[in-house]
């Protein structure tokens, strides 16, 4: 039994999480570029900055990515089913698998590189800013590969 079809709007709640749940997940993918920039030559804003990013890191940008990802499926699952009793969204769709896997390690990027660079830089270490950078642009390009993923479904 399913709890709402495509259009529903139980669905469409979901969808709207998921989809508000990412959005806040990758806010800092774009906007900490511009923050490395401005404070690059006051090294005690910087510091402060970076102190205050990394507190809220996890609590904010971690969970949201792990929530949305979990709202993810739970899209997934109410997807509803077509005229010949299949469901528009199954797990042995081509795009669905790949998508979970980039959702994964994005998880492990930003727990791994994003986050960690963020304290490191926080208690001063500038050398975590290039590993925070990096990281960021692993992260934007895995979340733009699984929008094409999510908009187009490849193979589906």
């Amino acid at each position: 039994m399913l709890l709402a079809d495509i259009g529903d709007t139980p669905y469409n709640i979901m969808l709207l999480l998921h989809i508000l749940a990412m959005f806040v997940a990758f806010a800092p993918a774009f906007v900490h570029p511009f923050i490395d920039n401005d404070t690059r030559d006051m090294p005690d804003a910087r510091q402060r900055v970076f102190s205050g990013i990394a507190q809220r890191g996890m609590r904010i940008y971690g969970a949201a990515l792990i929530v949305g990802g979990l709202l993810g499926f739970g899209v997934a699952g109410m997807s509803g089913k077509d005229a010949n009793d299949e469901l528009f969204i199954s797990v042995s769709d081509s795009w669905v698998w790949p998508s979970v896997v980039l959702w994964l390690a994005m998880n492990g990027v930003l727990h791994g590189m994003i986050l960690k660079g963020e304290k490191a830089v926080a208690a001063g270490d500038e050398s975590s800013v290039k590993t925070v950078a990096l990281g960021g642009q692993l992260i934007t390009v895995m979340f733009l590969v699984t929008l094409y993923l999510m908009v187009f479904k490849p193979g589906a």
